[in-house]
């Protein structure tokens, strides 16, 4: 009766959750390799000899050619064949209801190329993509079901462990009796059991903000659009600085501020940080209006919790190695999906009979 009961569970959780897990495995096996495939959507430039052009220059030349543009942030070439990759919000681009990324040539300052952000499919795809993995583009009614179907998709392999736990070690040490047709669900259920209660114990902490009241009360801000203005100092000169303090420190991402009064963001990363730790976006500089160093929030500068959220967010998306750590994640990524399949179709044989 117990057997039964759990059996139940395992069979409803696994329904409701199918296709969500189908989905998800297979967007968050692609998303792995994001900048990888994101790459062959970025312009195609002539490589020139001389090094890259200063932040300043790059900044000053996007103002010049988009005079109107509100520029939010930059992602910093890590070589001489990456660009500039601005991204705005441009009157001319959607009235400047959706932010662009533009591009700009390293070495020249040359305009390259615009393209939408998240909501561009066709030229912006793994940035769409992203946005489906996290929302499924609904807002705050898809951020709520992937709460919801992380917490469910926790519960299907919790009673399947249960269920089939008298046989994991018969599977592991490759007991032909259980390597039938039949047994392919239980099969991959074992050999991804640890894999999947990562990314499910994981994505349901990165989304538990949605069971709290804070979630939802009424948003009611309205972005105003407006032309961001002369940088207040010189970036390059304040980054060199910057250097001197923190010489292991390299920058990644800068959010630059909208009034003079406000505060740059240097996102980045130490080469003496762990291993685990995101090369983006683990240590933050704030830099003040005359480009001195306002606040920093070092990896090392954050509480516990902050830091268990940073690691817990590197685990989920697998960005804390190099290719070999990819390809794992990205075969066993697809795996949520094949237990999917096959636990539907092992339903739907056993509803025929």
């Amino acid at each position: 009766m117990k057997k039964n009961f759990i059996f139940y569970i395992h069979s409803f959780a696994g329904l409701v959750s199918g296709l969500f897990i189908l989905l998800m495995s297979l967007s968050g096996a692609v998303l792995v390799f994001h900048d990888d495939i994101d790459s062959f959507q970025q312009p195609v430039f002539r490589e020139k000899d001389y090094n890259n052009l200063e932040v300043d220059n790059a900044y000053n030349n996007l103002r010049q050619r988009f005079p109107y543009a509100q520029i939010s942030s930059c992602r910093l070439p890590v070589n001489k064949k990456t660009p500039f990759a601005f991204s705005v919000y441009e009157p001319s681009y959607k009235e400047g209801k959706k932010s662009a990324e533009i591009f700009i040539h390293p070495q020249t300052g040359g305009y390259l190329g615009i393209r939408g952000g998240s909501d561009d499919m066709k030229h912006n795809f793994m940035s769409w993509l992203s946005k489906f993995h996290n929302s499924f583009h609904l807002g705050k009614t898809g951020e709520w079901l992937l709460g919801f179907f992380a917490l469910v998709f926790l519960l299907s392999l919790i009673t399947g462990f249960i269920l089939f736990r008298k046989n994991i070690l018969s599977v592991l040490l490759f007991k032909k009796a259980v390597y039938k047709r039949g047994n392919l669900h239980q099969l991959i259920g074992v050999y991804a059991l640890i894999f999947n209660l990562m990314i499910a114990v994981t994505g349901f902490w990165m989304q538990r903000y949605v069971f709290k009241k804070e979630f939802y009360a009424a948003d009611n801000y309205t972005p105003v659009l407006k032309a961001s203005p002369a940088f207040p100092f010189k970036f390059d000169s304040a980054y060199a600085a910057v250097k001197k303090t923190y010489p292991d420190f390299t920058a990644a991402v800068i959010y630059f501020a909208q009034s003079n009064s406000g505060k740059t963001a240097v996102y980045g990363s130490r080469a003496s940080n762990a291993y685990i730790h995101s090369k983006k976006f683990s240590d933050v500089i704030m830099l003040d209006s005359a480009g001195g160093i306002a606040k920093t929030r070092m990896i090392n500068e954050n509480s516990a919790d902050d830091k268990y959220d940073i690691i817990n967010s590197q685990l989920h998306m697998g960005k804390y190695g190099g290719v070999g750590i990819k390809i794992i994640y990205f075969i066993f990524g697809l795996s949520g999906g094949l237990l999917s399949i096959t636990g539907f179709l092992l339903w739907w044989r056993k509803r025929r009979s």
